[in-house]
């Protein structure tokens, strides 16, 4: 069960099971609907296991609410939001980032959760996790031969060239993480994105964090914040 150890302020009633962490005294924000737009993918009508599967988490977000008062104030972040950022914390599946505040939430096919920019939908944070047997991102081999395999062979489309700008690699609280910024370009078109990956819980999850290549000088600081705060839960 999602249950948020926040103070009600704190806590963004969306139509999914997860938890949205504002600043104290801001008043909640419900979700929006999903964009349709460029490759998006929207199905035309919703099943009767989407519905199922909606109403669940309406009773899920329902209970944490009322749990919410009788826990104790939440370490999950001790840190300080950043300014013009809000929290996002899913308890259920063990993860936790900030975004910009003026972000919308919405649907990318695969992915667990994300946020994008009102107006630039290129301008995005999506996180997803796959299951697996290995028990730390250490696990998986060397940072540099890692980044470079996922980059090149994984992120980068067939007709597509990446260039890696940077990688770092840091342990919080016993658990170890890769971030690395990555530019991809096309014949038509470049994106530039900063990827934060790590392992527990029996899943390797990946956050991304991006915009299109021209607009990055301007917003690359902002959206390494995003990459930073990107935390692994147990659950």
């Amino acid at each position: 069960m999602a249950v948020s150890s926040l103070s009600l302020n704190w806590v963004s009633t969306t139509l999914s099971k997860k938890l949205n962490v504002a600043y104290p005294n801001e008043l909640t924000r419900s979700a929006t609907a999903f964009s349709c737009q460029n490759f998006f993918t929207c199905p035309e009508d919703i099943s009767s296991d989407e519905e199922n599967k909606s109403k669940r988490r309406l009773l899920l977000m329902g209970a944490g609410l009322l749990s919410a008062n009788l826990l104790p104030a939440s370490p999950l972040f001790a840190q300080e939001i950043p300014k013009n950022y809000d929290a996002f914390v899913d308890r259920i599946d063990g993860y936790s980032y900030v975004y910009p505040s003026d972000w919308t939430e919405f649907e990318f096919t695969g992915h667990d959760s994300g946020f994008k920019d009102r107006y630039l939908q290129l301008q995005n944070v999506r996180v997803r996790f796959i299951p697996t047997d290995k028990k730390d991102v250490h696990d998986l081999g060397p940072m540099e031969e890692v980044v470079s395999n996922l980059a090149r062979h994984v992120y980068a489309a067939p007709n597509q060239v990446a260039d890696i700008l940077d990688m770092q690699e840091k342990s919080v609280d016993g658990k170890n993480y890769y971030t690395f910024e990555y530019i991809l370009t096309s014949p038509n078109y470049s994106s530039a994105s900063i990827a934060t990956i790590a392992i527990a819980n029996g899943r390797y999850y990946t956050l991304i964090v991006g915009a299109n290549e021209r607009r990055w000088k301007r917003v690359r600081n902002k959206l390494k914040v995003v990459a930073d705060s990107f935390r692994i839960l147990d659950i």
